[in-house]
């Protein structure tokens, strides 16, 4: 059994996990396992979810790992948009960082922060994806090599 991160953020999506989550999918890579209502028994349940809701869904193995599922039988969440969210991605290289942006905004998203050396010395940039999620792009400056002693 293939070892994942302990830690993955799970989104009750407002009726179009499939969507967010087969997109994403192909921005990040990985693997996505993705479970509809539609393939179960919910003959007991206390709700009659929509046809194609997703019951359970997780991406994972690439860039992220985030889970999630159609928010049913309650109010209806806030958009992807809301702005009180977004996510971190931090590549290895500023190149695999710089391609990650444009891959983003050329997807239907939008550049929010073009990628560049920032103050603290990573370069950072931020992108929204085409529903509004803002992923920001980190990648660590390179330590300093200290020189040889004189």
């Amino acid at each position: 059994m293939a070892q994942y991160p302990s830690f993955a953020p799970y989104i009750n999506f407002p009726g179009n996990a499939a969507e967010v989550l087969e997109h994403w999918h192909e921005l990040f890579g990985g693997d996505l396992d993705l479970m509809s209502y539609d393939a179960m028994d919910t003959s007991g349940f206390p709700f009659t979810p929509p046809e194609g809701a997703v019951a359970h869904a997780h991406l994972h193995g690439g860039l992220v790992n985030i889970a999630g599922g159609d928010a049913i039988g309650q109010a209806s969440p806030a958009p992807l948009d809301c702005g009180v969210h977004s996510f971190i991605l931090q590549p290895a290289t500023v190149e695999a960082g710089r391609e990650l942006i444009e891959r983003i905004a050329s997807a239907g998203g939008e550049v929010a922060m073009p990628f560049e050396q920032a103050p603290w010395g990573a370069h950072y940039g931020q992108a929204k994806d085409r529903f509004g999620v803002l992923w920001q792009i980190n990648v660590e400056a390179a330590p300093v090599q200290a020189g040889p002693e004189d």
